[in-house]
C-alpha cells in the first residue's frame, strides 16, 4: 500500500496526490496536519528517507524562524518539535513499505514504486 503524507492546501503535495492518481496508484492519504505523527512515528519515517530531523523541516515556517533557526538542538528535541508542529514537516511524502520519499520534485516519487 503506497502512503501519502498529504496537505490538501500545498500546491506540491496536490501534485504528489494527482501524480500518483495519474499512474493509476489509489494511496492511502493521511492528513499529518489533522493526524499528527508522535515521534516514534517521525523517527520510523526519517529512516525510511534516509535523512537526519533538520533535513525534513522545513525552515521557512515561523515556528522554525522563531524557536529552531540558529539554535543548538538535538535530533531528539527536532523530532519532538515536528510532532508538535507538524507544519514543520516537508510535504508531500510517499511512503511504500520499508522506502520512502519527499516529493519535491513530483518525479522523486517514482523512486519508490
Amino acid at each position: 500500500m503506497i502512503t501519502i503524507l498529504h496537505n490538501p492546501r500545498c500546491s506540491k503535495s496536490r501534485l504528489g496526490l494527482q501524480y500518483l492518481e495519474e499512474k493509476g496508484i489509489t494511496p492511502m492519504v493521511v492528513k499529518y496536519l489533522d493526524v499528527q505523527l508522535n515521534a516514534e512515528e517521525i523517527n520510523q519515517l526519517l529512516k525510511k528517507l534516509n535523512m537526519k530531523p533538520k533535513d525534513l523541516m522545513r525552515t521557512g515556517e515561523d515556528f522554525y524562524k522563531k524557536e529552531i533557526k540558529g539554535k543548538d538542538l538535538t535530533n531528539e528535541e527536532l523530532v519532538h518539535a515536528m510532532a508538535e508542529n507538524p507544519k514543520l514537516i516537508e510535504r508531500p511524502i510517499v511512503i511504500n513499505g520499508d522506502k520512502a520519499v519527499v516529493a519535491r520534485p513530483t518525479e522523486k516519487i517514482d523512486e519508490v514504486l
